[in-house]
């Protein structure tokens, strides 16, 4: 039994003497938590904000984490709703649409509650919808509500009562309300689209186009559909019901129950009740829908379940690639997980204006169209990848995040840091020679560690208020630097126990909230090991280690602090101790990688094969590190040696290290250039990758940017001209992916031969003569070329490029190439056709090419400046969208003048929403503003010593 004080802290918990193995924790906030233990114990604790439960040889050891993992504000300061009341069902109809003008419609939602406490109001979440009525049944009385309040900021509504509305556990609460079908890719809204067939005659058009339906609500905007208690552990089941035109297709998380006819030309689809779920997975849509469809291998209740992926019509032959992988992803989870797929059917769905790349609704996952349709003919090949990762990582989710969810938004990592691992691990096993798990760290971890290398970083659970909080982190630290932390852990696990703790975890909490501490719970059993102690810094602490290496004759000295990009880390900064696993290869009498953990601030490790050691074997650790330049100098020399990660990481390493002021540029370029026989994709993405970041930053040094170019020359010249342009049949998805690369780099870097064939390419392309002189798979590297030295010839045939092609992912190739211009006269066309004639969804690209551009960077920031208000007024609506623009916008400058300019800019403005970016930005351009001043002068000087300046 528990006993509770009056405030609602625990001052005692009481374990029956059998020997049971549950105890339930009352929290603060009211809610009760189920934790599981062998042994009966008496915790005494002022407030439990949580408890640890870590595993020792031979015991469980129970601890309490109230000051060290939730601090009491974790909980007090967010912006929850009073818990009077509870819902257990959702019972929601929809219909009168207004196919048209304001795209409203009409709406009935029944919510089955348990009424913890007698009450007067009941607040509960909506944004933008108008409540005609509501009222309360409990038993035979009704009571009907007086007034109805809204609180704008906080998205509230709040049903006041003249009498007094009992203790019930059967309560009908039934509201009667207005909404609008939005064109901000939030709650319930409409996508514009061209169709590519006719489409059903009553498809509505919004101006000129026409619109499918369907919904997003993560994270909180199930509020902007309809009335609701919209937080993650207020779950529930949902029943759903939509009247729409007798010719279009409706869908939602479960299977249709039954389709009766309404008014004249429209039906009411009315779908199975869902499993218990959190609001933010529920999910419709509806529209002119065709499918593909199969059907997995295994069997689920004793039968083959039915995968569709469902498009407009007219476009689902472009569905096959992702139904190819669905089926066999579902099965493979099934296995790995232990546990059967859970709802009875799968449904994909492409979405024509998207704001994320695709949105996990169990049993309907929903898609940006590139993340989800391939043509063979049309598409770059790239996109398959981007495909069957993004297929596997949203299909992840089902289990991880939809059967078992976050407690709370703070630990939103707990969704995408696993699902993004598991994604890459699914894609791994369908593609093994696709190297994916070397892609990730190329990709995956330096894009983590950029973000967290800032002092502006956040941990990877963080506390968050409320909605508007949650929205900036889903960012590089909760899935990727998640995702890096999930792989150094399982790496060292081993992947079979970790996947058994990952089951455990999913079966001890399924259709229920979870947090962090109960999965490394579950791990802590499964391995017998205290993960809590090796990773919980990792989870709640910001930043990560650089370990440093220095050498004595048969032994290293290793020291590990923390990094920091700006190179300027105060001992206050570097009051972290992490768990380091090293990975040492090179250990005096052992074969391949020895497991050390390192734990210290300070170490020496012993017997050292001083001909070759490396650290952090296929860079299975989330760190960095540094090594003595004559020995970095070596391992350029023993490439043969290095796993294709292992080269990855110490050309990301030497990178960023360079970049925070621990090691110089010169070693990175001196590095580099043993890589000119290089064949591999993925390797070469991290050099040029690397050396990109160099140019960018020293872009408007004149003579440093003219010898980086020749530098980059020499080194990819017999890489390019020995891949050349044309494909070959022999070629693999990777070699595909490495001419692309080596093209661009070698047109951009002023390659004569490659410059003069993606001319003459994209002329007879562009003129019509030979549409096929630009394969698919090289579009944006010749549209590029062509755009960064050509001018307003190439400008307006890209631009018309944009508006005709046919192409799912040709629009998004288009823009990137036109922001590319030099010729800023052209600049004024490009921003009015960017804010007027792109969508949404991908005016972000066009801001992420303008700022990459040295030529465009600084009037592009006068033109933001200049038209900023109409800027938020559009792109606010949404404030994912606004948060992802100005982050890509306003990065890539390198003077601490720009900083300042910035920061006065938006001093003194409402900047909720996009706060925490406003941080890293300032962070990120003053670490390349530092690295500008610190390395100029040294980088000129080995560039002119060689013989590139």
């Amino acid at each position: 039994m528990f006993k509770k004080t009056s405030s609602g802290s625990l001052t005692r918990l009481y374990f029956h003497p059998r020997p049971l193995r549950t105890y339930f924790l009352c929290h603060s906030a009211g809610r009760i938590r189920k934790v599981t233990t062998t042994q009966p114990r008496i915790v005494h604790s002022k407030i439990i904000g949580a408890v640890l439960l870590t595993r020792t040889r031979s015991s469980f050891q129970l601890t309490p984490r109230s000051i060290t993992t939730m601090p009491p504000s974790d909980v007090t300061d967010r912006e929850i709703l009073p818990n009077n009341l509870k819902p257990v069902n959702y019972d929601i109809s929809i219909y009168d649409i207004e196919l048209g003008g304001a795209f409203s419609y009409q709406s009935t939602v029944s919510i089955q509650s348990n009424i913890i406490r007698p009450t007067k109001e009941i607040v509960l979440n909506t944004h933008e919808l108008t409540i005609h009525s509501a009222e309360v049944l409990v038993d035979s009385k009704t009571f009907k509500s007086t007034s109805t309040s809204y609180d704008i900021s906080k998205q509230r509504a709040t049903l006041s009562f003249r009498d007094e509305v009992p203790v019930s556990d059967s309560a009908l609460l039934v509201i009667k309300f207005q909404g609008t079908i939005n064109n901000v890719m939030a709650g319930f809204y409409r996508s514009k689209y061209k169709p590519v067939v006719p489409p059903a005659a009553s498809v509505p058009k919004d101006g000129d186009e026409h619109v499918m339906f369907s919904t997003q609500f993560e994270s909180c905007d199930a509020r902007r559909a309809f009335p609701c208690f919209d937080e993650p552990n207020l779950k529930a089941t949902f029943d759903f019901a939509i009247e729409l035109p007798e010719d279009q297709v409706a869908l939602s998380n479960m299977p249709e129950k039954s389709t009766k006819k309404s008014k004249d030309g429209f039906k009411v689809v009315s779908f199975d009740r869902t499993p218990i779920m959190s609001t933010y997975l529920l999910t419709w849509a509806f529209g002119d829908f065709e499918y593909v469809e199969d059907f997995t291998k295994r069997k689920y209740n004793g039968k083959y379940l039915p995968v569709r992926v469902y498009t407009t019509r007219g476009l689902k032959s472009q569905a096959q690639y992702a139904l190819d992988h669905a089926p066999q992803i579902i099965d493979y989870f099934s296995e790995i997980f232990d546990i059967d797929y859970p709802l009875p059917k799968s449904d994909l769905l492409a979405v024509h204006e998207f704001s994320h790349g695709a949105m996990e609704g169990w049993g309907l996952v929903t898609y940006r169209t590139t993340a989800v349709l391939f043509d063979e003919k049309t598409s770059d090949a790239r996109f398959k990848n981007r495909i069957a990762y993004v297929v596997a990582h949203e299909l992840a989710h089902q289990w991880f995040g939809d059967l078992v969810t976050m407690d709370w938004w703070s630990e939103l990592w707990l969704n995408e840091g696993f699902a993004t691992w598991v994604g890459w691990l699914a894609t791994d096993h369908i593609h093994p020679d696709w190297n994916v798990w070397s892609q990730f760290v190329a990709e995956g971890m330096q894009t983590a560690f950029s973000l967290d290398a800032l002092r502006s970083s956040h941990p990877i659970e963080v506390p968050v208020r409320d909605g508007l909080d949650v929205d900036q982190v889903f960012d590089a630290i909760s899935y990727l630097k998640g995702s890096s932390t999930i792989r150094m852990l399982a790496i060292h696990l081993g992947q079979e126990t970790f996947l058994k703790g990952v089951s455990n975890y999913l079966k001890a909490h399924a259709y229920g909230n979870a947090t962090t501490n109960d999965l490394w719970s579950a791990l802590s059993e499964a391995s017998g090991q205290d993960v809590n102690a090796l990773i919980d810094p990792w989870v709640r602490k910001i930043g990560f280690p650089v370990v440093t290496v220095a050498e004595e004759p048969g032994q290293i000295g290793i020291k590990q602090s923390r990094y920091l990009s700006m190179g300027d880390l105060k001992a206050e900064e570097d009051t972290t101790t992490w768990w380091v696993p090293l990975g040492l290869e090179g250990k005096v009498g052992t074969e391949g990688a020895v497991s050390i953990g390192f734990t210290k601030k300070e170490d020496t490790i012993k017997g050292i094969d001083e001909s070759f050691y490396k650290i952090n074997k296929d860079n299975a650790g989330f760190y960095r590190t540094k090594y003595p330049p004559a020995r970095l100098a070596k391992l350029g020399s023993q490439i043969y040696l290095l796993s294709t990660m292992d080269k990855i990481g110490l050309i990301g390493d030497a990178g960023a290290l360079a970049l925070s002021g621990q090691a110089t540029t010169p070693g990175l370029l001196a590095f580099v250039e043993g890589f000119q026989s290089e064949t591999d994709y993925l390797v070469w993405s991290q050099i040029l990758s690397s050396l990109n970041t160099v140019k960018s930053v020293f872009s408007e040094n004149g003579a440093v940017s003219e010898a980086l170019k020749r530098f980059t020359l020499k080194l990819i010249t017999p890489a390019v001209e020995k891949i050349g342009f044309e494909a070959k049949s022999s070629d693999d998805f990777l070699t595909t992916q490495l001419r692309s690369l080596l093209i661009i780099n070698a047109g951009l870097n002023g390659h004569e031969k490659t410059i003069s064939e993606a001319k003459s390419r994209f002329e007879l392309y562009i003129s019509g003569k030979d549409r096929s002189a630009v394969h698919s798979n090289l579009r944006g590297a010749i549209f590029g070329i062509a755009m960064r030295l050509g001018d307003a010839t190439e400008y307006y045939a890209l631009k018309n490029e944009w508006q005709t092609t046919p192409s799912v992912d040709g629009k998004e190739i288009a823009l990137r190439a036109m922001g590319r211009i030099r010729n800023l006269k052209l600049l004024p066309d490009y921003l009015e056709f960017l804010f007027k004639d792109v969508a949404l969804q991908d005016r972000h690209t066009g801001g992420m090419a303008l700022a990459a551009n040295p030529e465009t960077r600084a009037e592009f920031w006068k033109y933001i400046q200049a038209n900023f208000d109409k800027i938020y007024a559009t792109l606010s609506k949404n404030m994912v969208v606004l948060d992802r623009f100005l982050k890509i916008s306003l990065q890539k400058f390198s003077s601490k003048e720009s900083e300042q300019e910035i920061a006065r800019f938006f001093e003194g403005k409402d900047n909720r929403g996009y706060d925490r970016t406003l941080g890293v930005i300032k962070d990120t351009i003053l670490s390349r503003a530092a690295y500008e001043e610190r390395d100029g002068e040294v980088i000129l000087e080995w560039l002119k010593a060689n013989g590139y300046a």
